[in-house]
């Protein structure tokens, strides 16, 4: 298991970047799908994560998808 202070850091700074542009949302996709275990209520979120990160979307419009990937991610650091 990781520390949470890390896994919050790096969640901000992932949201941060993709909220800005400056980050693909396959990258995003591929760092949430490779977070380990983390207790909670951290694990919930990532769990959840993944689970909405893992199928491909490509028939959402694309600013609805980037609001629900951003949330997400919040969720994330933001229990």
């Amino acid at each position: 298991m990781k520390k949470v202070e890390d896994l919050t850091t790096s969640a901000r700074t992932i949201h941060d970047r993709y909220a800005a542009g400056r980050m693909d949302r396959e990258i995003v996709r591929q760092w949430v799908l490779g977070l380990g275990m983390y207790p909670e209520p951290h694990g919930r979120h990532i769990q959840e994560a993944a689970a909405w990160f893992k199928p491909s979307r490509d028939e959402m419009d694309p600013v609805e998808l980037k609001i629900a990937d951003l949330a997400r991610l919040q969720a994330i650091y933001r229990p």
